[in-house]
């Protein structure tokens, strides 16, 4: 059923250029989700195979800090490594990006769900969570999808961190500068697409999302739909 952004109290920080776009949104994780910018789905997958960019800001996120992260996280039976910029899947379909020993980033799936960050958010408390605290990356972080196999390219004209597949190993996390903004970029490929996911502050995300519309458009790429990115998911 089709959804308009102005009918959740959160929305997409970028909903106006997903609207002037011709988008269609859908409800997810509470919030108005484009699942198509204006073309069938098919074609816009096969846009994300080449370049696609995606607006991901309606999945679940969040994250913990803090000096004894890494130890309450084992205690609720999270299994991460201890190398930090690196993502780790796990069972649900999250993806945990250690940034470093004391802080984590957790992204949801494609579907809005996270089951792990439910449960940690569930059991952390002021005692029982002595040394971290729940970072709240849904309200300060705007989230993006970069995906095809012009992506490492397209961000070489913004980043200055070589993201090529054969440079930027999957699941790999980049803390740096884009587009002169900090940013997270996590390599996570769907099936057999180069796909990334981008992370910076919520308050420049129109500012981000033009710069990508632009570095983009050298390589014809163009805005898609979650849809599109759930379908390479598939493969």
């Amino acid at each position: 059923m089709a959804v308009a952004p102005t009918d959740f109290r959160r929305r997409s920080p970028v909903y106006r250029e997903l609207e002037a776009l011709g988008a269609e949104f859908a409800e997810v994780n509470g919030s108005a989700a484009a699942i198509s910018c204006g073309r069938e789905v098919a074609a816009e997958t096969e846009q994300a195979r080449t370049l696609g960019l995606c607006d991901l800001s309606a999945l679940r996120r969040g994250g913990f800090k803090g000096w004894r992260t890494s130890e309450w996280l084992r205690e609720e039976g999270v299994e991460v490594d201890d190398e930090s910029n690196r993502a780790y899947p796990q069972t649900d379909g999250s993806l945990i990006a250690r940034l470093s020993p004391g802080e984590v980033l957790i992204l949801g799936d494609l579907s809005g769900a996270s089951a792990i960050l439910e449960k940690l958010m569930a059991a952390w408390n002021m005692a029982a969570g002595e040394g971290t605290y729940p970072v709240p990356r849904a309200d300060t972080n705007c989230c993006f999808g970069v995906t095809g196999r012009f992506a490492g390219a397209m961000f070489a004209k913004l980043c200055g961190v070589d993201l090529r597949p054969e440079k930027f190993a999957n699941r790999l996390v980049a803390q740096t500068s884009i587009a002169r903004l900090n940013g997270i970029v996590i390599r996570a490929d769907l099936g057999e697409t180069l796909s990334y996911t981008l992370l910076t502050d919520s308050a420049s995300a129109s500012y981000m999302w033009g710069c990508l519309i632009d570095a983009a458009d050298e390589f014809a790429g163009a805005p898609v739909g979650l849809d599109a990115l759930r379908k390479l998911a598939e493969r």
